[in-house]
């Protein structure tokens, strides 16, 4: 059964190769962050199409932030968040009570993610509870926005309500989602493609009382078509081997990169 008040212990055996150089000495960039030992070379290599370290600086973080991340998945972004807000800032991961595989990453190496990662339980629509009103600086999500709308419009709009109340005032939304062509129907193409439209995005954002701070071409692709379902291009390469160089060729999908922010 998940505990909400599940912390990642401070003391244990160090298990990650390279972790006892951020305990040390820990990162003072967001490029000694997305550098580390820490991270697989298969990790560093999708930096090309992710562009963390522009990312995160358009977003606007700064290392004593409090920081939540919203379904990291397999802690791609959390290798690069935790080292950086590691002396100063706090780092909260909101992950569904599923997540054991991404809590055991981070009770493995204790001098990477340490006191720094706190789980907290996160399952839209069933939970979206982020914590106290105004009591977070950043909130991130990176390509889950579709997958809250597959579920209903509804739930979309609660994760941004719920990002909306545990910000302070003047807070960061950090939003990259996979982009589909301007003005599609939101939800054919969260279902068919895996993606939504920036100008949805940003009307559910306005009509949650954010203010639109900044929209980034950081990670966008301009050889991604925007009609084809994303799991067919790198890294998943879902569909038929035949069709497999030619995914490669484009690289992974064409993104919006959006930072909102409470008034």
């Amino acid at each position: 059964m998940f505990r909400a008040q599940l912390l990642v212990p401070l003391i244990a055996a160090l298990l990650l190769p390279g972790a006892a150089s951020a305990l040390d000495r820990p990162a003072t960039s967001l490029q000694q962050a997305a550098q580390g030992s820490w991270r697989s070379a298969a990790n560093q290599a999708r930096d090309r199409y992710r562009h963390p370290v522009e990312t995160l600086q358009f977003f606007g973080i700064a290392p004593d932030m409090t920081v939540i991340e919203l379904s990291p998945g397999g802690g791609w972004y959390t290798e690069i968040l935790a080292p950086y807000l590691y002396a100063h800032g706090h780092l909260i991961e909101a992950a569904p009570a599923t997540a054991a595989k991404f809590e055991a990453k981070l009770r493995a190496a204790p001098a990477v993610y340490g006191h720094i990662a706190k789980v907290i339980p996160f399952a839209p629509p069933y939970q979206t509870e982020l914590g106290a009103e105004n009591s977070a600086d950043m909130v991130l999500t990176f390509r889950n926005a579709h997958d809250w709308l597959n579920h209903s419009p509804a739930t979309l709009d609660a994760v941004f309500q719920a990002a909306f109340h545990v910000l302070r005032h003047g807070g960061v939304f950090g939003v990259t989602e996979h982009r589909a062509r301007p003005f599609a129907d939101a939800a054919d193409s969260a279902k068919a493609l895996h993606r939504l439209p920036e100008d949805y995005l940003i009307a559910l954002a306005l009509k949650t009382g954010f203010r639109v701070a900044g929209v980034s071409q950081v990670n966008a692709n301009p050889a991604d078509p925007e009609d084809i379902n994303v799991h067919r291009l790198p890294p998943d390469l879902a569909g038929p081997d035949s069709e497999h160089a030619k995914m490669q060729a484009i690289g992974e999908s064409d993104r919006m990169t959006l930072r909102f922010v409470k008034p």
